[in-house]
Parts: structure tokens; C-alpha cells; sequence
């Protein structure tokens, strides 16, 4: 299946290696918490703040960029610890946490009761201990801080965080660009095969970054070349038809969704949603999944199974993964 060029005989081939990781430590101004999550909670509303979780893992190169850009740089560092309480929770970790009066788990059985498949996994807790927002990996600071003024204003007991962001992110700092492969289609229920649906705005701060470093490569150009891209200006009201046949607006279409993140990536087949990407991407991850999918391996596997049996092929055929290229 793999047959890189110079590779080495059968037997002699050096193994790949796995590169990118980033080590990198909460900061030291987090809550030395003793893990009983009501108690937090407790003091949290006390103080007029809110518990902020942070599930991270350990090489995770996301975690890194945001834990920089984010948690230790101001003016978002200290308005995070002006409003919120912060705990960093390992989702491999195995230190016990009592979540609330019904639940004591491992931090690794935490991740999985609250369904944190990314990282960094970001959930807030509002003061009867009910997660009120999520944000599934990085997002971009200004991004980010209107989500802390959302959480801290309260403004999730009047209105969705996607209504939210539409009306506060205001400024444009993206023009759209074209790229040869995008198909110019509205009608989406017709395609055949796999699709992928690109939701881009003007206010868009990782679109540069989605087209410098993911669509311009050649490994995930490849990739695409199994599906129809089409790219879709989120804050527009004109009419098309989705995969399942209804006629929305893109505007419309990504509300329902919940997509809180631009650009963001729905992959499908023959109408129905395999894969979604709602936060930054290094190229890594993205071709894997295309692949998963353009190769049809989803038809025998589902992700986890795939991403696990995909990284020992790859180098087991002295193939180098990079998770932060």
C-alpha cells in the first residue's frame, strides 16, 4: 500500500518516527484544585467567577499554541483569572475527581463521560455545576476572549453562543480567497461520493492560516482530490440546498449545525455527515481524515480504529508523522 521512494528493503527499513509533540505545563496560576468539582463550583460563584475545565494532553501541540496565545500572554491572561477559575485535567490522567454528588471518576473516564474527543477541551460550568459551553480545540484569541465575555456576562441564559458571536465579532479581518478545486455548486443533495463544505466569513481569523498551510499541500490536495469542495461565505442568507435536501441559507445552515468556528469543515458521503472539524488543524490530522474517508476505510472502521492502524502503517513504512507541520 505504501512505497515511499528510497525506501530500504523489506526488514532493514528504519521505522517512522513521530514528531511535534510539545510538552507543556499548565501555568502555575491554575487552581491547585483538590478535584472535588461542586466545591470548585462553590467558591467559583462565591466569587462571582466561573469554573473554566481544561482537559489537555500531554505532547499535544493545539494545547501548546493555545495555552501561549491564550492563557499566558495579557490581556486575555488576566481577565481569565479576573472571572474564572481554571483546572487543567489530564484526559489520559488516572487522579480521581469528583465530579458531583452521583459521579467520582478517573480524569480518563471524565474526558469520556463529557465526550472530550479534542484537545484542548474547554468546558464552563455555570454555578449549578452544568456545563453552559463548550469549545472542542484551539481557537484564536479574539475568538476566544468574545466566548470568556459570553460565559462571564451570562449571556448563555438569554441566547446561543453562535447568535452571540454573530453579533459581537463585527470587524472583518479575512477576504476570501478562491482555490481552483472549489466547486461551484448550491445544490448539495446531488453530489455523489464525498463532499466537503467549507464555512468561511470575513470574520474569520484562521482562514489565512486553513489556506497557507492545509490547502496548499500537496499531500492533502491529493486527498481532496476524491471529493467535491465547495466553500460557503457562513454569513450569507441565499438560498441552497444541503446534503439532506433542504433549501437554507448558508447563514441559517451553520447555526442549526452550532458552528461557532470558522473555517469550518463538514465531510460527507452521499449525504451523510462523517466528520466535522470546528477548530484549527494541522496537516497531519486533516489528510487523515480525508483519507479515512476517500479511501472508504470508514465503510470498515470506525476513526479511532482507523487513526490507530494508519499511524503503525504509516511507520511501520519509515514514514516520519509530524502533528505540528
Amino acid at each position: 500500500l505504501l512505497n515511499p521512494i528510497g525506501a530500504m528493503a523489506a526488514g532493514d527499513q528504519q521505522r517512522g518516527a513521530i514528531t511535534g509533540g510539545v510538552a507543556h505545563d499548565a501555568p502555575d496560576w491554575f487552581k491547585e484544585s483538590f478535584l472535588d468539582i461542586q466545591e470548585d463550583v462553590d467558591e467559583a460563584t462565591e466569587a462571582n467567577k466561573h469554573v473554566l475545565l481544561f482537559f489537555q494532553l500531554n505532547g499535544c501541540p493545539y494545547c501548546d499554541r493555545m495555552l501561549r496565545e491564550v492563557f499566558e500572554t495579557d490581556p486575555l491572561m488576566s481577565y481569565i483569572q479576573q472571572h474564572f477559575d481554571v483546572i487543567a485535567i489530564n484526559v489520559r490522567g488516572d487522579r480521581e475527581i469528583a465530579f458531583n454528588e452521583d459521579t467520582s471518576v478517573t480524569e480518563k473516564d471524565l474526558s469520556e463521560l463529557l465526550k472530550v474527543h479534542a484537545t484542548p477541551g474547554i468546558i464552563f460550568l455555570n454555578a449549578d455545576n452544568k456545563p453552559v459551553v463548550r469549545v472542542d480545540g484551539y481557537r484564536a484569541p479574539e475568538r476566544f476572549r468574545q466566548i470568556l465575555h459570553y460565559v462571564s456576562d451570562k449571556a448563555y441564559q438569554q441566547q446561543t453562543l453562535a447568535s452571540y458571536l454573530n453579533e459581537h465579532l463585527k470587524d472583518p479581518v479575512y477576504s476570501l480567497r478562491d482555490d481552483p478545486m472549489f466547486q461551484d455548486t448550491t445544490d448539495l443533495s446531488g453530489v455523489q461520493g464525498p463532499l466537503a463544505v467549507i464555512f468561511e466569513d470575513s470574520r474569520c481569523h484562521d482562514c489565512d492560516e486553513f489556506h497557507d498551510r492545509l490547502l496548499a499541500d500537496p499531500a492533502v490536495r491529493k486527498e481532496l482530490q476524491a471529493f467535491t469542495l465547495v466553500r460557503l461565505e457562513a454569513d450569507t442568507t441565499t438560498g441552497i440546498i444541503d446534503p439532506a435536501g433542504n433549501k437554507r441559507s448558508p447563514k441559517a445552515w451553520a447555526e442549526q449545525l452550532g458552528m461557532t468556528y470558522r473555517p469550518g469543515v463538514l465531510l460527507y458521503v452521499d449525504g451523510t455527515l462523517l466528520r466535522r472539524y470546528d477548530s484549527l488543524l494541522f496537516v497531519h490530522h486533516f489528510k487523515e481524515g480525508l483519507h479515512w474517508i476517500g479511501s472508504g476505510a470508514y465503510e470498515q472502521e470506525d476513526y479511532a480504529s482507523y487513526s490507530a492502524r494508519r499511524t503503525e502503517e504509516l511507520l511501520a513504512a519509515g514514514i516520519d508523522i509530524d502533528l505540528a507541520k
